[in-house]
């Protein structure tokens, strides 16, 4: 990228309505077609369009996010000129962790200062899409733009939950959604932030000197009448993945052609943490129909519709309808799995009945034993 830009991927206060599958795990890290997590998909767009720089702000729960990101090599960020940081919350104190992200970037704000970038790019974990940022930055230039927010007008409702704005015919936006209100739009904001980094710095310090802690609500939300706030349209594949219903459908979304085909390579591929697994294996016995089945399972009985993780056993007999099965799953003999999200290490025995319905899947939780 030919402009200066550093990426913060902002995990604090998510909102987060994944039920059991955030118990133990923040939303960043939630598994999501059958070998990715939703964070990989803000990473691999930011890393492709040229930022080499990125801190993602820890909130809670985030021991599974240590593990997947590591050293960042995975999205090349691991090398001498680039570089993946991993910021926790600099206390323990409940309280001060339960304040605004506005407070969390004071508290690492040498991070920014030490930078010489001039733009930063603050973005959310659960939009998922395959974005480049150059044309968002450019833009952001031709307008003046004080913060431009990437935005994207939906012809059919969204699944999860987003903030809707308004704008005029120039493209400023002249409303924003304090949270997840009635605002009657079709445009929702995709929760990504461009600024210089200065004014972001300043937006801190201001706001929090008013006792104000939020960077949308208070910094943004705020000062929408005396700031250049302006809306890039992308048009892309969005999917927003913070409830189990969107959750299950944004899945299986991922089983029509057209949009696998634009989420994964179109403009660019999504990286994740590798892992070496082999082959799927496939015996005499078994069928699979329309399903994205990921390296190391075994299949001897019948999967369709459906999504199958790394290592999943799908015994003799056993039939798997319009479901999400996560790693190392193993479904018994002559059981039946409809309409369910199946986490890690779920252990089905044989010949049981699991069967919820199209708007409400049946969840179990990690290691859990049917």
């Amino acid at each position: 990228m030919k402009h200066r830009v550093m990426g913060v991927v902002n995990l604090i206060h998510e909102t987060d309505e994944l039920e059991r599958l955030t118990e133990s795990r923040c939303l960043a890290t939630v598994p999501f077609g059958a070998r990715y997590r939703l964070i990989d998909f803000v990473l691999s767009s930011m890393v492709n369009s040229g930022i080499n720089k990125v801190a993602v702000f820890a909130h809670t729960k985030f021991r599974s996010l240590m593990d997947h990101l590591g050293s960042g090599s995975h999205w090349d960020l691991s090398n001498r000129q680039s570089g993946l940081f991993l910021l926790p919350p600099a206390t323990d104190d409940i309280q001060e962790i339960s304040r605004g992200d506005l407070y969390h970037f004071y508290q690492h704000r040498d991070y920014f200062n030490r930078s010489t970038l001039e733009y930063v790019v603050i973005t959310r974990s659960h939009m998922v899409c395959n974005l480049d940022f150059g044309p968002v930055i450019d833009f952001h230039e031709e307008k003046g733009a004080d913060i431009t927010v990437v935005c994207k007008e939906q012809t059919e409702a969204l699944l999860g939950k987003a903030r809707k704005v308004k704008m005029d015919d120039d493209g400023r936006i002249t409303a924003i959604q304090d949270h997840y209100g009635r605002m009657q739009s079709r445009i929702s904001s995709m929760e990504m932030y461009i600024m210089k980094k200065d004014l972001l710095m300043e937006l801190v310090e201001t706001s929090l000197a008013q006792g104000q802690d939020h960077l949308v609500r208070h910094a943004i939300f705020s000062r929408i009448d005396k700031l250049q706030i302006y809306g890039y349209m992308y048009e892309g594949y969005l999917s927003v993945v913070n409830t189990l219903a969107s959750y299950y459908e944004s899945n299986m979304s991922l089983l029509r052609p057209d949009v696998w085909r634009e989420l994964f390579f179109q403009p660019n591929s999504v990286f994740t943490k590798g892992k070496d697994e082999p082959p799927a294996r496939y015996t005499a016995s078994s069928k699979v129909s329309n399903s994205l089945i990921a390296n190391g399972c075994r299949i001897e009985g019948t999967v369709e519709n459906s999504i199958l993780f790394r290592g999943v056993h799908v015994r003799k007999g056993a039939v798997i309808r319009n479901s999400i099965v996560m790693q190392n799953g193993d479904v018994g003999e002559n059981s039946l799995i409809q309409y369910s999200i199946l986490d890690k290490d779920v252990h089905v025995q044989n010949e049981r009945d699991i069967r919820g319905s199209s708007d409400s899947p049946f969840l179990a939780g990690k290691r859990k034993i049917i």
